[in-house]
């Protein structure tokens, strides 16, 4: 039992600082990105009813424009670990609506596994499951859509962005790999 409790203790220091210089260009991609998507969904897809922004997407925007490195945040992850996870959630919906809780386990749990398969893994894909469970009427209507548009729409716009943004600097480099 000490051995378990010891291991929750961790075994490393505090990551290092970041340089101002990394803080904005972190800042500025996420504005741009979250940005674009936001004005799109409050004033243009609002008008024809259609969702372009999803909350997992924040999340994307910590990984994609803040931890640039990081092998969750390559475009394979993003890409792959939304749509995989946005289809787990609605198949999870669809097939267990009635029972809301298990279709938001059902639905995270396989998305986890899906990620895992694909090696696809992005943390926020679960979030994206779990929208598409306990998202509301205009989410569940959307059906399978859900993984193309706003979903697929949604990270393929930040992806630019982070293109964009993430290879300004001479110090920064985006993305580490594409497969």
């Amino acid at each position: 039992m000490n051995n378990y409790l010891e291991k929750m203790r961790g075994c490393s220091e505090c990551p290092p600082r970041v340089s101002l210089s990394e803080i904005a260009w972190s800042w500025l991609g996420a504005f741009l990105g979250i940005g674009f998507i936001s004005f799109a969904n409050y004033h243009i897809f609002e008008k024809i009813d259609l969702l372009m922004i999803v909350g997992s997407f924040g999340a994307s925007a910590v990984l994609i424009y803040g931890a640039i490195k990081s092998p969750l945040a390559q475009p394979r992850n993003l890409i792959g670990g939304h749509v995989f996870s946005a289809l787990a959630g609605v198949a999870s919906y669809q097939i267990f609506h009635s029972q809301i809780w298990l279709a938001a386990a059902v639905g995270v749990a396989t998305a986890i596994a899906v990620m895992h398969a694909t090696r696809t893994l992005h943390p926020p894909g679960g979030a994206t499951a779990l929208i598409a469970v306990i998202g509301g009427e205009k989410i569940h209507d959307l059906g399978f859509m859900y993984a193309i548009f706003p979903v697929g729409g949604g990270v393929l716009i930040m992806l630019i962005i982070a293109l964009l943004v993430n290879n300004i600097p001479k110090n920064r480099r985006y993305p580490e790999f594409w497969l």
